[in-house]
């Protein structure tokens, strides 16, 4: 094997760009019908957007100090390893290969499939507690994360030049949208008055705890920046830009968005619809309109797959470098300088996600332990504070402990609810922790008794 290792060659732009990219994306562009149908209101949709940028924003200003301080790819492995041990960082590294990664990767090329409107009905293969599906969306989805499986092989720099191309492609997408709706859309303003039946029958207050999670999950990507961090030039101005700066950028949007979104339909018309954004388009603009903007849409979509691509890696080759993960994950190739195989059992797993779960089931599988990782992190902090030596960030310093203290009180109120609200994808979530727990007792840990003697 190769003694490679990675390279300090992601600016302060691109690093943005991975983070635009990683929040811009799938959540956006379909979540909010699932929000008419269990808020109900208007002002509420538009409340828990806020919410959300708010709770994601607090998470970011406490990542960019943890950033700052452990300057090395892997993120949150890093982070739960160095505050509660190695078998914390094994499991929430585990947690990412399937649902920090490999699941948003899935959802992002079935919200590809959903705005070229192909069908996600077909062939279904019914094995027990799991179901198989084949039809033209889960294909289609398929062949995306096989592709750019394989551009990812290139490494950083290659994929870093098409990366900061489709997130210009993607704001641009976003910009027209907004002009072109508020401009000249057939929108019309009584749609922030009409409230839709509620299809959900929790309490509103559960139910916004629960909403949270579609939300957030539309937020999450606002740490991705620290994932790479090994690869980034100049950690003390790049995380500032990337994570908090990328964050408030994607906040605006997010917001600007749901109020053309309800400027163009009424919550009725969006109801349990997850191509968002078509919808959108062909009250707006007419159904010969909206077949162009669905495409570009969908384009824009292959910003977030890519992102996601060649930021999961870097967990797993992180984990492997200090044998915690399979040996393999860690393997560099030679002439791109890329994890090429962190990147294979990514796609694969991907492709495995796209054909099982329904598309809501994955978004809370995806939300649930994404937030219940991040806030352990930010808990960590307040351990990491007390470390002679340690390096404050000013933007945090001056609100601290409000910030990281909301951070994590938010993301537990989430989960509590969703356990209820939510129980069969949160209750995967929490298999899918035990299973890691598993398998850093009963394998990684052996291993690195192995490696020691």
């Amino acid at each position: 094997m190769c003694a490679s290792s990675l390279v300090r060659r992601i600016g302060p732009v691109t690093a943005t760009a991975i983070v635009v990219s990683n929040m811009m994306g799938t959540g956006i562009f379909t979540t909010t019908g699932f929000l008419a149908g269990d808020l109900g209101s208007p002002l509420l949709v538009l409340s828990i957007w806020l919410v959300g940028g708010i709770i994601a924003l607090a998470g970011a200003l406490s990542y960019v100090e943890l950033a700052l301080n452990f300057p090395r790819s892997g993120g949150e492995y890093v982070y739960l390893s160095e505050a509660w041990g190695p078998a914390w960082g094994f499991i929430d590294g585990w947690v990412s290969f399937f649902a920090g990664f490999a699941a948003p990767i899935a959802a992002a090329a079935l919200a590809i499939s959903a705005y070229l409107g192909l069908s996600a009905t077909g062939f279904a293969l019914d094995a027990g507690l799991l179901t198989f599906h084949l039809a033209p969306a889960q294909l289609t989805a398929c062949a995306i994360v096989i592709a750019f499986t394989v551009l990812n092989f290139l490494g950083a720099v290659v994929v870093g030049r098409i990366q900061n191309t489709l997130t210009a492609m993607k704001l641009a997408v976003v910009a027209g949208f907004l002009l072109m709706g508020f401009i000249m859309g057939g929108g019309d303003t009584l749609h922030f008055t009409q409230h839709a039946e509620r299809t959900s029958n929790l309490p509103l207050f559960e139910q916004f705890a629960v909403s949270l999670v579609f939300v957030l999950f539309a937020y999450s990507g606002w740490n991705a920046a620290v994932y790479v961090a090994e690869e980034v030039r100049d950690p003390d101005r790049s995380f500032p830009i990337a994570l908090a700066v990328g964050t408030i950028l994607v906040a605006v949007l997010y917001f600007a968005l749901n109020v053309l979104f309800l400027y163009g339909a009424s919550l009725e018309q969006l109801k349990g619809v997850v191509a968002v954004g078509a919808e959108v388009a062909e009250a707006l603009f007419g159904a010969d309109t909206a077949r162009w903007f669905s495409l570009a849409m969908a384009l824009s979509l292959l910003a977030t797959v890519n992102a996601m691509c060649l930021v999961g890696p870097r967990v797993y080759y992180a984990m492997a470098k200090n044998r915690a993960f399979f040996p393999i994950a860690a393997r560099i190739h030679p002439r791109w300088k890329s994890p090429w195989v962190s990147v294979l059992m990514q796609g694969c797993a991907s492709v495995l996600l796209i054909i099982i779960p329904t598309f809501r089931g994955l978004i809370v599988y995806i939300g649930f332990t994404l937030y219940l990782f991040t806030a352990l992190s930010v808990v960590a902090l307040f351990k990491f504070r007390r470390r002679p030596g340690w390096k404050r960030f000013a933007w945090l310093d001056r609100t601290y402990p409000s910030v990281p203290i909301l951070y994590v009180l938010m993301s537990a109120w989430i989960l509590v609810f969703s356990i209820k609200g939510a129980p069969l994808p949160s209750g995967f979530a929490l298999l899918t922790v035990l299973g890691g727990a598993l398998v850093y007792r009963l394998y990684i840990s052996r291993q690195g008794s192995r490696g020691n003697e």
